[in-house]
This record gives structure tokens, C-alpha cells and sequence, in this order.
């Protein structure tokens, strides 16, 4: 990210958005074969565009407390078959490189949550 992070464009999150719902789509039907993806359900909350709209990034958690960064490795060997995927169900004149990444903000937002539930927290919280 730049150090002047502006807001993503309407067409960076129109287009993340359709990559995303595109890559579910692979992910529920079980298409990747490879036997470490097989044991895990994955999820992608978010797809980030470049300004360029040249490589989507896309974020993934595990379902069920899997090893989210085994997945991940996973998916990056097999990114050249998943942007093909992609290519099928979104027409776009360019179809970006694709890069996963393991998503913590869920694990952040769960953290924070137990923090503020904490008896020291609350007490600060109340004062």
C-alpha cells in the first residue's frame, strides 16, 4: 500500500468484487485438485485491485480454524489455473495476476472483541 492509501475506485471494487465471486464459486465447487485445498474450506472476504487493475489480491480465511497459510502456499502454486477460472466466468479485456494472501482482519476483529470483553478492559472503559 502507498503511504497516501486514497479510497479504491468504483471500478477497483466492482471488478474485486466479481473476482471474488468468481473465486468462490471455484472454491465451493471444489475445482482446484490438490489434496492440502481438499481438507480445507476456504472463504475470501475481500478482493483488492491495483489502481491498474492489474493483480487482484485476494484475501482468505479457513473455515473452521484450518491452517489458513498451508492454504494460501496452496493456492499461489495453483494461480495460474485459478486466474484461467476466473478468465471464464468474468469477461474483462485483461484478466490481473492473481496473489492470495492470508486475511487477519478476522482474527484482528476477534481479538479486539475478546480485549474489549475483558474484565480490565471494561473496567477502564467504564471510568
Amino acid at each position: 500500500m502507498s503511504s497516501h492509501s486514497k479510497e479504491p475506485s468504483q471500478r477497483q471494487l466492482k471488478v474485486g468484487e466479481l473476482i471474488r465471486h468468481a473465486l468462490a464459486d471455484i472454491f465451493s465447487r471444489g475445482e482446484i485438485l490438490d489434496e492440502v485445498l481438499a481438507r480445507h474450506s476456504l472463504t475470501v472476504p475481500e478482493v483488492r485491485m491495483t489502481p491498474d487493475l492489474k493483480l487482484a489480491t485476494a484475501y482468505v480465511i479457513t473455515l473452521g480454524g484450518g491452517q489458513a497459510s498451508e492454504a494460501v502456499e496452496h493456492l499461489n502454486k495453483h494461480k495460474r489455473f485459478l486466474r484461467g477460472e476466473v478468465a471464464k466466468r468474468v469477461s474483462m479485456k485483461f484478466m490481473p495476476e492473481l496473489r492470495f494472501k492470508v486475511d487477519t482482519s478476522f482474527e484482528a476483529s476477534a481479538r479486539i472483541d475478546e480485549l474489549l470483553a475483558s474484565p480490565q478492559v471494561a473496567r477502564d472503559l467504564k471510568g
